[in-house]
């Protein structure tokens, strides 16, 4: 197969340039104070209010690790510390009330979910986004935050965009935060676990990816930065991290030998997103034994490639277009636009792993299905 044909290395490159190239657009027209003029909304055009902060929220939380990373060399330093100071002026114009591209905080619903993927981003690099931030545009990113709790979530996983909203608050400095809403997020997704590594999504469970798009990403992280905040946190992190590095598992095994997956369930455009909680296990070193960070590299991999090779994923201007390969509108459900398609940035979280790395270093590995194809003797799987 063709990704087998690159080393880790190469492979690293070709993550890179392909993280780049769908995140440049954004960034570069945020530079400028263009993104509202020229991001596409004619898709799903009634959402197009929400589309800038929709695409730039989701991108920064795929680069964070990346730009937040410390001790890399050569180019690939040049262009870390290009678009490091390329995302705090887009922090700047998005929030900043004269900007031309000042972002929609406000209204009631969608500024939440997107405000919590910012918020992410901050928890993720704390030190080359969040505390690089002057006063003056920390101010404007704490305003805008806290404009979204006008929004009271439903009763799932939008509990998680609330809590993520105050762990940026918290990582910011502001003594304001509200450790409520971090708590009964919590809480409320430890009753709403199902068994063998999967929560509903509120007390239903749901054939989707929303395990991976939000939910334990998000709980992992609020967790981790609160631990010592509550007498309970450090006796439900170990749960926390056993049930994450079970569904990593999972979602490792859902790749098939060719790199394509199930699509099931809703939001599927968000393409190679649906493997954020396996990206994120990597970067955080908490992947099961069983499982070689080389193999997940090898997968994840084939799955980029796979769908990044098909024609028509981007528009003639680079604009992420709605699909799984190619363009397939008919894919996407009514609350998604073009903004919404950035998740798909998510993947790239082992770009925050050095070079050095077994992540980046190991030999090619096949990942489970192709050594189970290839008729290798491999140890079955079993439930947690």
């Amino acid at each position: 197969m063709e990704d087998l044909k690159m080393n880790g290395k190469e492979q690293r490159k070709y993550w890179l340039d392909t993280m780049l190239l769908i995140g440049a657009p954004v960034l570069e027209a945020l530079k400028r104070r263009t993104l509202t003029k020229t991001l596409p909304v004619e898709f799903h055009s009634g959402r197009g209010g929400f589309a800038p902060l929709e695409a730039f929220a989701r991108l920064a939380c795929g680069m964070a690790p990346w730009l937040e990373l410390e001790g890399l060399e050569g180019e690939e330093e040049k262009l870390r510390g290009y678009y490091a100071k390329l995302m705090l002026e887009a922090l700047d114009a998005a929030t900043d009330p004269e900007s031309a591209d000042v972002m929609d905080f406000e209204a009631e619903g969608q500024p939440l979910v997107d405000a919590a993927f910012l918020a992410h981003a901050l928890v993720r690099a704390p030190k080359r986004l969040a505390s690089q931030l002057n006063e003056r545009v920390r101010g404007n990113v704490i305003a805008a935050l806290k404009k979204t709790r006008r929004t009271a979530p439903s009763g799932s996983n939008w509990l998680l965009f609330s809590a993520m909203v105050e762990a940026a608050l918290y990582i910011l400095g502001d003594p304001e935060y509200d450790r409520m809403r971090v708590g009964y997020a919590v809480h409320m997704f430890m009753d709403w676990y199902k068994g063998d590594g999967v929560y509903g999504d509120g007390k239903d469970f749901r054939w989707d990816y929303y395990n991976s798009f939000v939910i334990q990403p998000m709980l992992v992280d609020v967790i981790t930065l609160f631990e010592q905040d509550s007498a309970h946190y450090p006796q439900l992190k170990p749960l926390v991290m056993q049930r994450a590095r079970r569904y990593a598992t999972v979602l490792e095994r859902m790749i098939a030998p060719d790199g394509t997956y199930p699509f099931l369930g809703r939001s599927i455009v968000y393409r190679f997103g649906a493997f954020q909680l396996l990206a994120q296990a990597a970067l955080q070193h908490f992947l099961e034994e069983s499982l070689q960070p080389a193999q997940v590299r090898c997968a994840l991999t084939a799955v980029i490639k796979r769908i990044m090779e098909f024609p028509g994923n981007l528009d003639e201007n680079g604009w992420l277009r709605p699909g799984v390969y190619g363009y397939q509108p008919e894919l996407a459900e009514s609350y998604i636009n073009t903004g919404s398609l950035y998740l798909c940035a998510t993947v790239f979280l082992p770009l925050g792993l050095l070079p050095e790395d077994s992540f980046w270093s190991g030999e090619n590995q096949n990942w489970t299905s192709r050594q189970i194809a290839a008729g290798e003797n491999v140890i079955r799987d079993h439930a947690l």
